[in-house]
This record gives structure tokens, C-alpha cells and sequence, in this order.
């Protein structure tokens, strides 16, 4: 082939591509002045705050007691720049916006990140909680050391916990993000909106799906491969699904479930049940049962 034919190769491919037709649903329009979701400054987020929960686990290895206040208030005042901006990404990102909304929405972003840095103790203790269930639930486990440095449940956790506040407060596209970084480091997918108690755990964790409308309880154990998942939803007048109806399941405190389970629709998995390995489960479960294959 020639260069003249490669060129009008080239151009009618560049055509199609760009042909109006082609690109609807698949092209995001930026506003010029509007930031950017950046999966770099996410990651900085990610790591920033484990720093933060963690101190001496992740980010500075040289912090101690004398230097605790020096190291956290600097990455505190790094997180919450590097969360304003991506917050302001993400509102942008779903509302074209430009001159005064613009300003209006990045003020309302620095709100929403000091408000988010606010509940780290609180998240910090919860997560406190999460580390114990591990190590209660692992005898494999020597010490909650090698859990907060190792286990990815711990690491999915943190960031879920964190996106799930990003949530509360309304902040599209973002928290989702965050969870996926989370999915592709640990295969551990949580959506963000999912609500989790207290002292949760996920043993293994691989291949592990929570839905967006999941409620968790408190002492809630889950192995490898357990999908908490939804059934054929219901659809429109038009034929299309219809969305933010709540579809997945409710696990009370203290189920556990084991490996590769399967529990799907808006049913209620009672207290102190067990959900046997391999186990399909698409009714309610009354608590205190077993649920195990004979």
C-alpha cells in the first residue's frame, strides 16, 4: 500500500471515528477551566489516607510519637487540597459547569473535603474494629500488624469506608473510582454506596462482590468468591431498567458466609446464620440458620 492510500485510509477512519453518530453516550464534552477526575491524585488520596490510619504502616517510616502531629498535619493539609480538587472534578464532571457555578461548586467541594478529613477518627476507630475481626477470624493471623500491612480486606475496607462518606455526601463519580482502584488491586469489589457495620471482615477476599444497595451488619464475615449480588431488576414503561431501587441483599449481624456463595435480591439474611459454600440463596433466610449443601 502506498503512503497516498494510506493517508486516505487514515482519513476516512478519522471521519468515522469522529462522526457524531458515533460518539453518542461515548464522549464527555469538558468545560475549559473545569479539573479533571485524575486516577493519579486518587491514588495519592488512597495512600495519603492510609498514611493518615495507619501511621508508620504506610507513607513516612520514619514517624514516631515526637513526630506524629508534624507528619499527619502535613499530609492532612496535602489530602485536603488533593480531595477538594477531585471532589470539584467530580461535580464537574457530572454538571457542565463554568464562571460562577464553577466557583459556587469549588467552595462547596473544600466543604465537602474538610468535612470528610473530619470523620477520619471516627473511620480510624471503625476500621480499628475491622482489624480485630480479621485477626479473631484468621488463626493464620500473628498479629493485627501483619493484617493492617498485608490483608486486602483491610486495604478494600479503607477505601471503601472512605468513598461511602463521599457518597453520603453526594459527590458523584469519585467514590466509584476510588472502589475500582480498590477492585484492582485486592479483586475485591465493593460498591461505594454499600452500608457496612462494625468489626466486618472478608477472609481471602478475591472475587468478592457487594452491591450497591447491600446492608451489612455488625460481625459479618465473608470468604472468597461470595457475591452479593442483585436479581433481573424491574424496567420502565420504555423498557429500561429502572434505577435506585434497593436490589441486593440485607445481612444481619453475626451471618457468615462462606466460600464462592452466591445470594441474590432485596431478601434478609437472618442473625447468626451460616450460608454454606456454593450455596445459590434467593429467599429469606430466618436467623439463626444453616444454610448448607447435603
Amino acid at each position: 500500500m502506498t503512503n497516498i492510500e494510506d493517508s486516505g485510509v487514515l482519513r476516512q477512519t478519522i471521519e468515522a471515528l469522529s462522526c457524531p453518530d458515533s460518539l453518542k453516550g461515548l464522549c464527555h464534552e469538558h468545560c475549559d477551566g473545569s479539573p479533571l477526575p485524575s486516577q493519579e491524585a486518587l491514588q495519592e488520596i488512597i495512600d495519603l489516607t492510609r498514611s493518615i490510619l495507619f501511621p508508620g504502616y504506610y507513607g513516612n517510616s520514619a514517624i514516631n510519637t515526637q513526630t506524629m502531629n508534624y507528619h499527619i498535619g502535613v499530609s492532612v493539609e496535602r489530602l485536603q487540597h488533593l480531595l477538594s480538587h477531585q471532589i470539584l472534578a467530580g461535580l464537574c464532571f457530572q454538571d457542565r459547569e463554568e464562571g460562577e457555578e464553577l466557583r459556587s461548586s469549588a467552595s462547596k467541594a473544600a466543604d465537602i473535603a474538610t468535612d470528610i478529613i473530619a470523620t477520619l477518627p471516627r473511620l480510624r476507630s471503625l476500621l480499628a474494629t475491622d482489624v480485630e475481626a480479621a485477626y479473631d477470624g484468621d488463626p493464620a493471623a500473628t498479629s493485627y500488624s501483619e493484617i493492617i500491612a498485608c490483608y486486602p480486606a483491610l486495604k478494600a475496607l479503607t477505601c471503601h469506608r472512605l468513598a461511602h462518606e463521599l457518597v453520603r455526601r453526594g459527590v458523584p463519580l469519585i467514590p466509584r473510582v476510588i472502589t475500582e482502584m480498590a477492585h484492582s488491586e485486592t479483586g475485591i469489589d465493593i460498591h461505594p454506596a454499600a452500608e457496612i457495620g462494625h468489626h466486618f471482615t472478608i477472609d481471602h477476599g478475591t472475587g468478592v462482590v457487594v452491591g450497591a444497595t447491600c446492608v451489612i451488619g455488625n460481625h459479618v464475615k465473608l470468604y472468597q468468591g461470595v457475591t452479593l449480588g442483585a436479581r433481573s431488576f424491574p424496567l420502565d414503561d420504555d423498557g429500561n431498567p429502572i434505577k435506585g431501587i434497593p436490589r441486593h441483599p440485607i445481612l444481619e449481624d453475626r451471618v457468615v458466609v462462606y466460600s464462592n456463595a452466591t445470594i441474590l435480591g432485596r431478601i434478609t439474611i437472618g442473625h447468626d446464620s451460616v450460608i454454606g459454600a456454593n450455596m445459590w440463596i434467593t429467599e429469606d433466610v430466618s436467623p439463626q440458620s444453616k444454610v448448607l449443601k447435603r
